[in-house]
């Protein structure tokens, strides 16, 4: 498989890393049945290396597979309706804001723009759409390039990422508006730079608008596995206690019952069940989750680092929880290499590996001017009095 970067990979195309091929699971409306959740957990399991990471992009990150795992994984996928047949459309990234109900605005127009992603042209590698139309919009931070959001003006608006306002939008033509900017991206040179935010080209008259997006937070409680991690297992067992589970951007997963319900059952099994059908489990308690009230705004954020990640070339997470310990005013970023995959806002503390030791920066992201350079462990840690 190729090791190129500068894409996201998708589950008919996989990255290679560190400890093999990682793929991620886009789940349709960023939602999981029960049925569909403990299909995951067993594939993370029987074909990958048990672990399983939530992306800032609501998706599920399998890693550990082989060409021969990874072939039956996607079909086994496919089956279940959690990957598309086609590559070409399972490609676009869509991002749904998790908290929608049905038939809201949310849920009516991610169902639209879900059956008409073959009209969309072939976007940029990590060019997304976040569709975050609830009462406030609360994806303000998660990466898309272009947004479905409620406006102050109590209406929807779509805006450019990178752009403080936004256009009106008609009730019923969303969609029209979508693909007609993602059309206008690639026409007017778009892909050569990637990202609507880097795109410099005056918008069309029918993007442009004063409406800025109306902000909230998500209200919903949410289980967070620490750095985003969980097990094949734990995956299984929170799925036995729900009727489905949403698929997050802040690396967290929000329990749907029937009746509104958001109740979790984190006891050890080793034979969940899910509608009368077994599942194997072979492992312990639900060790690393705990539960808490929405916040986007984590304290500590790490991405998977060294040797997971071929371009990382400093460990993240066991430096991340040393930090998080150490009771230091955040949000703090520790990340493997420049990209800052687990954070692109800038944080007031940010850690970037470079060369096997540590730089940096303040207020600012991972590709920013460090303040410090070239630190070890232990030499970072006493600048940040954590030591």
């Amino acid at each position: 498989m190729s090791a190129v970067r500068g894409w996201c990979p998708s589950a008919w195309r996989p990255m290679a890393a560190g400890d093999g091929l990682l793929l991620r699971v886009r789940p349709p409306l960023s939602r999981l049945t029960c049925a569909q959740a403990l299909l995951v957990a067993e594939l993370a399991a029987a074909n990958g290396n048990g672990a399983i990471d939530l992306t800032r992009r609501a998706a599920l990150q399998l890693r550990g597979f082989d060409e021969a795992s990874w072939g039956e994984a996607v079909k086994r996928l496919v089956a279940a309706g959690l990957v598309d047949p086609d590559p070409a459309i399972e490609a676009v990234t869509l991002t749904v804001a998790p908290d929608w109900h049905a038939d809201d605005d949310t849920h009516r127009i991610a169902r639209a723009l879900e059956m008409r992603r073959v009209e969309l042209p072939r976007l940029p590698g990590k060019f997304g759409i976040a569709i975050d139309a609830g009462e406030r919009s609360v994806l303000g931070d998660t990466p898309a390039d272009l947004r479905v959001e409620r406006g102050v003006h109590g209406g929807l608006i779509l805006r450019a990422d990178g752009r403080a306002t936004g256009a009106r939008l008609v009730r019923g033509r969303e969609v029209d508006a979508v693909v007609s900017l993602a059309r206008w991206f690639i026409a007017s040179g778009g892909a050569a730079v990637g990202r609507m935010a880097r795109h410099a080209a005056v918008l069309p008259d029918g993007a442009v608008g004063e409406v800025g997006p109306l902000v909230g937070q998500s209200q919903g409680e949410q289980v967070s596995p620490r750095h985003g991690r969980l097990t094949g297992a734990e995956l299984a067992s929170l799925a036995e206690a729900a009727e489905a589970l949403r698929v997050t951007p802040w690396r967290s997963l929000l329990p749907e019952r029937a009746g509104g319900a958001a109740m979790f059952s984190a006891r050890p099994s080793n034979f969940l069940s899910c509608k009368g059908a077994p599942v194997a489990v072979h492992s312990p308690a639900v060790t690393s989750i705990h539960r808490r009230a929405a916040d986007p705004a984590t304290s500590v954020e790490a991405c998977v680092g060294a040797p997971a990640c071929p371009q990382a070339s400093v460990a993240t997470r066991a430096l991340a929880d040393l930090l998080a310990s150490a009771s230091l005013a955040g949000p703090i970023h520790v990340s493997g290499c420049a990209k800052g995959c687990a954070r692109s806002a800038p944080a007031a503390l940010t850690i970037v590996g470079r060369a096997g030791r540590y730089d940096l920066v303040r207020d600012g992201r991972a590709d920013s001017p460090p303040a410090l350079l070239d630190l070890t462990a232990a030499a970072l840690l006493a600048e940040l009095g954590a030591s």
